[in-house]
């Protein structure tokens, strides 16, 4: 029994199984006889915390953390990054492993710190920089250097308005990657194989203005008009190759962790929360700037957000935070109050953009860890996203703050089990949309004979 999963961050399903689909004969091939269809991501939908929500059957509520930065406690300025270390619960990898597995890991968000497996790691995008150990053992680290001729964490400054040099590094970022993975997947034994290219994720980010006449940004006849589709058909070719190289028997995998949307614009959540008369600040900036904790007038302030695909919303609670100002016996009715005014936010035009706040009590299974945001905000369906700075002096803005980008996440994600996979799961042939990104974990343990912990979500979603 062998595993090889692909994962392919932010792949949206209407891009693959639609708009494209029959311009990737290796994926179609896959799905010939297999099972495939839209994989609902998890909330939030983004890389961190979805991969290790895929890998483990946990929510983020379950796992303690809600994107790539998160609150150590309810101080002002206590963050961390959620890199492998804040990672407590197992993910398939680690009960293989310890079943004697031989496992694989290239590029999979949240291994960095590398952690000793019976097998393979070649850490992913979150490590430092390749001066860093990124391997398992640390002596593979030399070996990856030289197949690739430089090892690529990441695609560097994705966020740029040099299209053509962005273009360049993510083709040199995802040859280099599947390069190692095929090296990898030809010269050692292995059982359970997995990669994930973030190369998906950084073209759409960059690309998508240019391919979608849809977008606020379009410009007909520009010379990117097709790169996003270009670089998935390079993508198609990539997989088949690696495909090429494990058992016919193989169970095959293909999955991402969230998709992708248009972007409209973004929503100024501090600003918004200035002009609503939660937030309130020592001095207005002149120019615009990150909204920093020293910049907050606390004694007069019941919440602030940070910015991101998603917005995440912060009480200012006594009792809890070092100068809370919301009694708690108000906070459900501040929390009510604020929910509805978020629901009421309008575009430029006085149209209504259906925006949605939740509270982690609604979103997470209990008992919930870490510091969750008291909301978790979805402006426009994630149509728009969250904009942290201030000093904008507008709640719309279609420019982001960290740089051009042009594409946000959603929920619809893809799942696609080769007729191996399908077969020995026993999941009906064709495609069926609705499944759980908690699902992943349970039908890898069970593709190995094993079965997940009875409290992890994705335990009974394949009936």
């Amino acid at each position: 029994m062998k595993l090889m999963v692909i994962g392919l961050d932010s792949a949206p399903a209407g891009l693959l199984f639609e708009q494209w689909w029959d311009d990737l004969p290796t994926l179609r091939g896959l799905a010939r006889g297999g099972s495939w269809g839209v994989l609902v991501s998890c909330d939030p939908p983004i890389t961190v915390p979805a991969w290790s929500c895929m890998m483990s059957g946990l929510d983020p509520g379950q796992l303690g953390f809600y994107g790539f930065r998160n609150r150590r406690n309810y101080s002002y300025d206590g963050y961390a990054i959620a890199n492998a270390a804040v990672v407590r619960a197992p993910r398939v990898w680690d009960t293989l492993s310890a079943q004697g597995k031989q496992v694989i890991l290239l590029g999979v968000p949240q291994t960095y710190p590398v952690r000793p497996v019976n097998g393979w790691i070649v850490s992913d995008f979150l490590t430092p920089s390749t001066a860093s150990d990124y391997t398992h053992p640390r002596e593979l680290k030399e070996e990856v250097e030289r197949v690739a001729d430089g090892y690529m964490l990441d695609v560097p400054n994705f966020r740029t308005e040099d299209k053509a040099g962005l273009l360049e590094r993510v083709y040199a970022k995802t040859e280099k990657h599947f390069r190692v993975a095929k090296h990898l997947a030809s010269t050692r034994p292995w059982d359970f194989f997995m990669m994930v290219e973030m190369g998906v994720d950084r073209i759409q980010h960059g690309f998508w203005s240019n391919c979608d006449p849809t977008h606020r940004k379009h410009r007909r006849g520009n010379p990117f008009a097709t790169a996003i589709e270009d670089y998935y058909r390079y993508l198609d070719a990539e997989i088949r190759e690696l495909v090429s190289l494990a058992p016919p028997d193989t169970a095959v995998l293909v999955v991402s962790d969230h998709g992708a949307r248009r972007m409209d614009g973004g929503i100024c959540i501090n600003e918004w929360l200035i002009r609503e008369g939660y937030l309130a600040l020592h001095e207005y900036p002149r120019e615009p700037k990150p909204l920093d904790e020293s910049m907050i007038d606390w004694d007069r302030t019941l919440a602030w957000g940070e910015g991101g695909y998603h917005g995440r919303l912060f009480l200012n609670v006594k009792g809890r935070e070092p100068r809370g100002v919301v009694e708690p016996g108000d906070y459900e009715k501040v929390r009510d109050e604020i929910i509805a005014r978020i629901a009421a936010i309008e575009d430029p035009d006085g149209i209504n953009i259906g925006s949605r706040a939740y509270r982690p009590e609604e979103l997470y299974r209990q008992p919930i860890r870490g510091v969750p945001p008291d909301l978790t905000v979805y402006f426009g369906n994630l149509a728009w996203r969250s904009v942290g700075s201030v000093g904008l002096r507008d709640v719309h803005t279609f420019d982001n703050d960290t740089g051009p980008d042009e594409a946000n996440h959603d929920w619809s994600a893809v799942f696609l089990a080769n007729r191996a996979a399908a077969t020995r799961l026993g999941l009906p042939a064709g495609r069926h949309d609705g499944r759980r990104i908690f699902d992943v974990a349970s039908l890898v343990l069970r593709l190995f004979g094993s079965e997940p912990a009875a409290a992890t979500p994705g335990r009974s979603a394949i009936a």
